[in-house]
């Protein structure tokens, strides 16, 4: 992976993070995520997927819906779906699982399966993943 795109992805990752205990949370959401529900060595992902030329609102349209899906599964610690202001249709995900096994049970959710379908038509060249593992969290 390019050096340009990790700095991306941090910079997302970091953005993402920050968030977690800012007091400016959307007025839709009801509840923030906690630190001391992050185990330590969760499975965290970082993903992006970019919008095929003309395909921005379509697949925004087809994105936004995950939002309050993902968050709605009790197995999902936190969950932020960005998208680049300089670059609209780049979408960058943040994710935060328990494990590995939780993460692969949302991958298997059908809303996810139907999402990753309409993305041949959509995104170009699939979804870039980074998957890893949380440092520092909490200890009991």
């Amino acid at each position: 992976m390019p050096k340009y795109l990790h700095t991306q992805l941090f910079t997302a990752l970091l953005f993402a993070a920050s968030t977690l205990t800012g007091s400016a949370a959307s007025a839709e959401q009801t509840s923030s995520p906690s630190y001391a529900a992050i185990p330590n060595g969760a499975y965290s992902v970082v993903a992006q997927v970019r919008a095929k030329p003309g395909k921005e609102d379509a697949l925004r349209s087809a994105t936004l819906p995950l939002i309050d899906l993902v968050r709605a599964d009790p197995k999902n610690l936190v969950y932020f779906l960005q998208e680049d202001r300089a670059k609209p249709g780049h979408f960058v995900f943040y994710e935060v699982f328990a494990s590995q096994a939780d993460f692969d049970a949302h991958n298997a959710m059908p809303y996810v399966k139907a999402w990753f379908a309409k993305l041949p038509e959509l995104a170009e060249g699939g979804v870039d993943v980074m998957r890893m593992t949380i440092l520092g969290a909490p200890r009991p």
